[in-house]
C-alpha cells in the first residue's frame, strides 16, 4: 500500500490563512465591544461623595487594606465608587439568544458538512474511489 502524502500548500497559501485566521480572530473579540455587547456590568450607582466604607458594602479591615493597597485611600473616590457599585446586569435579551442558538447550530452543521466532505476526499485519495 503506498504511503499517504498529503497535498503541498504554497508559502502564499500559509499566508493567506494565517492572514485569515488573525482576522477572525480580531473580528471575534471587536465585534462584542462595537456592538456594545461585552461587558455586564454598565449601572453603577450614583455618586455619592459623603460615602464611607461601610456604606459601599466594604465592612472588614481586609477589604479596606486592600483598596488601599490598589491605590483608594478614601470610599469618595467616583472611580472607587463605580466599581464596587456598579451591578450586573442579568437581564436576557432573547433575540441575541436566538442568533447566537441559530449561529452555534448553524457553525455544527457547517463544520459537519465540511469535515465529511474532507474525510471522504483522504479516504478516497488513501484507498482509492470505491463507491
Amino acid at each position: 500500500m503506498a504511503r499517504y502524502t498529503p497535498p503541498h500548500q504554497g508559502k502564499f497559501g500559509q499566508i493567506i490563512d494565517v492572514l485569515v485566521l488573525l482576522i477572525l480572530i480580531i473580528g471575534a473579540l471587536r465585534v462584542p465591544l462595537w456592538l456594545d455587547l461585552a461587558g455586564g456590568a454598565k449601572t453603577p450607582a450614583p455618586f455619592n461623595p459623603t460615602a464611607t466604607w461601610a456604606d459601599l458594602g466594604q465592612d472588614t479591615p481586609e477589604k479596606i487594606a486592600a483598596y488601599n493597597a490598589l491605590g483608594f485611600d478614601n470610599p469618595d473616590n467616583e472611580a472607587l465608587q463605580n466599581i464596587i457599585t456598579a451591578r450586573y446586569d442579568y437581564t436576557i435579551n432573547y433575540l441575541e439568544l436566538m442568533v447566537m442558538i441559530i449561529v452555534v447550530i448553524g457553525y455544527f452543521f457547517l463544520i459537519i458538512k465540511f469535515s465529511g466532505e474532507e474525510y471522504k476526499e483522504v479516504i478516497a485519495e488513501k484507498f482509492g474511489d470505491r463507491k
